[in-house]
């Protein structure tokens, strides 16, 4: 038993290395320039909360040990044009939202929805994509959203505290919803047959679709309408620094370019 802790405990300080190394990295990746016209940081660093679990948004590649995704080369561009260093620093999705109200990070970029009960604790910035959710089975399963529905003994999960929890909640009444940590694990309890369907949102399902090639697909869509943005503490100098270099990107199309890279589009 005392081996197993030990090495429990090694393993876990490994994966922790690991993940400051990756986000070191990352950041390292971000020149910190400035692109005239828009507000100059004048170099600040910016501590940027990622979960590093939620591709293609943030996750960490298993070869090179880097940060990668959506969120990662969007910040930095953002940083590259308004002169800022990103610290990305990994953060639990469970207690985001009070650690962002408490000014713990500076910033959060996660695939965050906005919801006007979260801008009542937290600044959003502009957003910069409209998803959808949407049920995500077993590439063999052939029952329809009526049919999960109205089967009790098909088992939907989805990731606790999310806005994918709550549609989850209003699209199967009569279900007791199994909600788990992230979405990796609700992704390896649908694969394991433990689970039936995952309440995601698309842009997340198509990642981990890539990620297990054959074997997930997307079975129904539910909901086409949810904006996602940025997250700063409340009152946050950033919000229009931030909004302005969105605004930027959007204008030139780097903003598009990047949602299609990374799957947003």
């Amino acid at each position: 038993m005392k081996k197993l802790f030990l090495f429990v405990s090694l393993f876990i300080v490994a994966s922790l290395a690991l993940t400051a190394c990756g986000q070191q990295q990352a950041a390292e990746r971000c020149g910190g320039g400035h692109m005239e016209g828009l507000p100059d940081l004048g170099g600040r660093t910016i501590t940027v909360a990622v979960e590093n679990a939620y591709p293609p948004f943030n996750n960490i590649d298993e070869a090179t040990g880097e940060g990668v995704g959506w969120d990662y080369d969007t910040v930095c561009e953002i940083c590259n044009r308004i002169n800022c260093v990103p610290d990305f620093r990994q953060a639990a999705w469970d207690g985001l939202f009070p650690a962002m109200q408490a000014g713990e990070y500076d910033m959060a970029a996660d695939g965050i929805t906005y919801t006007v009960e979260r801008d009542e604790i937290v600044d959003f910035s502009i957003p910069y994509v409209t998803i959808g959710q949407v049920l995500l089975v077993r590439a063999d399963e052939t029952a329809t959203l009526q049919d999960f529905i109205n089967n009790p003994d098909l088992i939907v999960g989805t990731q606790i505290g999310t806005t994918n929890e709550i549609v989850a909640r209003e699209t199967f009444p009569t279900k007791e919803i199994q909600s788990f940590e992230d979405f990796g694990a609700a992704v390896l309890a649908l694969i394991a047959g433990d689970i039936d369907g995952v309440v995601v949102d698309n842009v997340t399902a198509a990642g981990f679709m890539d990620e297990n090639p054959g074997a997930m697909k997307i079975g129904s869509q539910i909901t086409s309408d949810e904006q996602l943005a940025f997250v700063f503490p409340p009152g946050s100098d950033l919000v229009a620094p931030v909004n302005a270099a969105l605004q930027s990107m959007i204008d030139d199309g780097t903003l598009d370019a990047l949602n299609t890279q990374w799957g947003l589009k």
